[in-house]
């Protein structure tokens, strides 16, 4: 027998080899192989008959009992690639089944023995159901299969089948070590099973139901536990607020506006004057869709700070949007007698010590205009060089592109500042809980008179020509044009599947039925390509790869009209305000994500012409086009966001780009819940228990938990 901290080199055939791929991936104990829950469920019990697989929606999985028909039949088709193909039948019909570059597969199977076979199937050119790879196993009467299959994450080198092996030996050694984490009253409350129940079903469930049951109890818990480390940590908690401001009329801002606000916007502005007069601090976040009017709501909160005899900081992640917004916001508040200045990377030394001077001394002026009131900058914000007497209020842009320590050394310029972050982003509310469970929410679920209308279209690649007449008419009128492309360069090669056939149908399974996809179109490759096409205009490519100086050179020259058509990765999808911009044009779209699209149809519209929002795809796929057809059928931000949720999961909400920054919470299934009363439960009863037992000396399971969250956490924030 092992116990919960027994090494995996005490299980059945794992060495020094298998030891380091599992390290790898975190896992060094039996206890880590027990906790390390799978990715996904395949339902394999649900048998489907041939003749129905053409009822099934497409690109859904499905699994067959079916016999052997035809002797397998083995084939080179070209340098590199083999197949094997055969048919089998069942009552109902028959099926094509075929192997690519699997050969050894052919004595696997004979003529007349039975197997379920899972995968994805669709028709053949001559109108019969086919399926590529397909998991099969041989079917006996007396030795019933598993209905549900557990899909786990794979350290480098380990195969579906030994991680099977693996955990459900790790089960059977240190599954009586199982103790309970959560008190009675909660699972009492919740309704929800034993750990011991949810671990073992989470990893050999018997059925859908007992898995649910499972999943239920596993999402509270680490919902639960998540909650129960900020309230232990303060993140979230009420904190005295030191900077009191009193003067909450924002009247003489909003006189000076050229419109009236939404009533979303007035809404935000209310609440945070509440915040910023009241006992606690605000930390606020306001989350408001493209076009929607944060950075009026943004100015209200840095004049309520200058108001009240403190400064306010912007900070924000380019040059070219810190500049946008001092053009926007100088003159706006200068009618007010306050002053904003600029701070970048670029900006000239001995401006760059006037500006420092000025946010120290109140009786230093620049240039004889006064103290600087307000500042609005980059990273160049957060050097230990710029100290900001009196900063009472502190601003963050585009939220998401900044992590924990950035946002950490902002704040600590201040003594106990107000923090307003900002998103562009819009997000289900179930999901924003989960995000931003810390944080005040404001929403801006409005916008603004007079915004553009974006017609928006969904084309294939054979309208390209009539693209380029498109983009020669918007210059004729004097208008810009975006191209985005998903990629920087010509992409290479992609790295040949491992051939095993578990392996082969679950990347088959977890990503959408083969099919031969359009080449990546590449923005470097692709301005070169629009440049000698339209030799009678300027075509400049801005990407993420290029040095910072280079990038915001090209959006400046942009800005400017010095540019009429810019090539760009996504590089764009967040910043700058082009009104003169009408027309986007995104390559390969159903290489991105709806909001991802959705944030870049932002970038247009923004000014008194006709917009146009063009996708381009040749993708045969329905669920890419299903998908698409959202963008092109909702304008509304958050409706989007729902149905993004619907079709793709959670990822890009929680974490922003796709890419975890270092801080940011690790969720298992949690991100996926659309239960808000669960997450809302969850949240209240973290804080109860913390205020009946801040140090939980009561309940010593759950501190080791959070201890380990910790440490997880700590690591994310060094990067090792």
């Amino acid at each position: 027998m092992g116990n919960w901290n027994t090494s995996v080199l005490a299980l059945s055939g794992v060495g020094d080899a298998r030891r380091a791929a599992l390290e790898k991936a975190g896992i060094r104990t039996l206890g880590d192989l027990v906790l390390d829950f799978p990715r996904a469920y395949q339902d394999r019990g649900t048998i489907v008959p041939i003749a129905r697989l053409c009822d099934l929606e497409e690109g859904r999985p499905a699994a067959i009992l079916a016999t052997v028909a035809t002797e397998p039949q083995f084939r080179v088709i070209r340098r590199g690639m083999s197949l094997t193909k055969f048919r089998v039948f069942d009552e109902s019909g028959t099926l094509e089944i075929t192997y690519f570059n699997m050969p050894y597969v052919r004595e696997a199977f004979h003529i007349g023995a039975t197997y379920r076979f899972f995968g994805k199937y669709n028709r053949a050119p001559n109108g019969k159901m086919q399926t590529a790879n397909p998991i099969y196993e041989p079917f006996s009467e007396d030795k019933p299969l598993p209905s549900i299959v557990p899909v786990y994450s794979l350290p480098g080198g380990i195969r579906q089948k030994q991680m099977h092996q693996m955990t459900g030996e790790a089960l059977r050694l240190c599954g009586a070590e199982i103790t309970e984490t959560l008190p009675p009253e909660i699972l009492q409350r919740m309704a929800l099973p034993a750990r011991s129940y949810m671990i073992h079903a989470l990893h050999r469930p018997e059925n859908m139901a007992h898995l649910e049951r499972a999943k239920r109890r596993l999402v509270f818990e680490e919902l639960f536990l998540q909650f129960l480390c900020m309230a232990q940590s303060g993140a979230g908690e009420a904190k005295p607020n030191p900077c009191v401001m009193a003067d909450t009329d924002t009247t003489p801002l909003t006189a000076l506006l050229p419109y009236s606000l939404t009533g979303a916007q007035s809404r935000a502005i209310a609440e945070i004057a509440a915040d910023v007069s009241g006992k606690n601090r605000m930390n606020r976040i306001l989350i408001g869709d493209v076009g929607s009017g944060k950075t009026v709501v943004a100015a209200a909160g840095a004049y309520l700070a200058v108001k009240n005899g403190y400064r306010a900081a912007l900070l924000v992640p380019t040059e070219i949007l810190a500049a946008q917004h001092h053009a926007d916001l100088a003159p706006l508040f200068a009618g007010l007698g306050i002053r904003a200045e600029l701070l970048t990377g670029s900006t000239p030394k001995k401006k760059r010590a006037q500006i420092t001077d000025a946010l120290t001394d109140e009786t230093l002026t620049i240039d004889g205009s006064g103290k600087v009131d307000v500042i609005i900058g980059t990273h160049a914000l957060l050097t230990e060089s710029v100290v900001i007497d009196r900063l009472g209020m502190v601003i963050i842009d585009e939220q998401h592109r900044f992590g924990v320590m950035e946002r950490a050394a902002i704040l600590d310029k201040g003594d106990g500042c107000h923090c307003l972050v900002m998103s562009a982003t819009p997000i289900p509310r179930t999901l924003s809980l989960v995000a931003y469970g810390g944080l005040s929410r404001s929403v801006l679920d409005e916008m603004p008179a007079g915004r553009q209308k974006i017609d928006t279209f969904l084309v294939d690649s054979t309208f390209h020509e009539r693209l380029i007449g498109f983009i020669r008419k918007q210059k004729a009128e004097g208008h810009q044009t975006y191209v985005v492309c998903p990629a920087v360069e010509e992409a290479e090669p992609e790295e040949k599947a491992s051939a095993d056939p578990e392996d082969l149908a679950n990347m088959q399974l977890t990503l959408e039925p083969e099919e031969e996809k359009p080449p990546l179109k590449a923005a470097v490759a692709y301005a070169e390509t629009l440049a000698q096409e339209l030799p009678e205009l300027s075509v400049a490519f801005v990407h993420g790869k290029m040095r910072p100086a280079d990038k915001e050179e090209v959006m400046r020259r942009f800005v400017a009209g010095a540019v009429d058509v810019l090539v760009s990765t996504t590089v764009i999808e967040v910043g700058v305000n082009v009104p003169n911009a009408t027309l986007m044009i995104v390559e390969n779209a159903d290489r991105f994500g709806l909001s991802q699209l959705h944030q870049l149809r932002g970038r247009v519209g923004r000014g008194q012409a006709k917009s146009y929002f063009v996708m381009v795809t040749d993708s045969t796929q329905e669920s890419s086009l299903e998908r698409l057809r959202v963008i092109k059928k909702y304008t509304d931000g958050y409706e989007i966001a729902e149905m993004d949720l619907a079709l793709r999961g959670p990822g890009d909400f929680i974490t922003g780009s796709g890419t975890r920054q270092h801080g940011e919470d690790r969720f298992r299934l949690a991100a996926s819940c659309r239960d808000t009363a669960l997450i809302e439960e969850s949240v209240s009863l973290a804080r109860a228990v913390i205020d009946r037992d801040p140090t939980l000396s009561t309940m010593p399971a759950i501190r080791l938990q959070l201890d380990r969250l910790r440490r997880e956490r700590e690591t994310d924030n060094t990067g090792n």
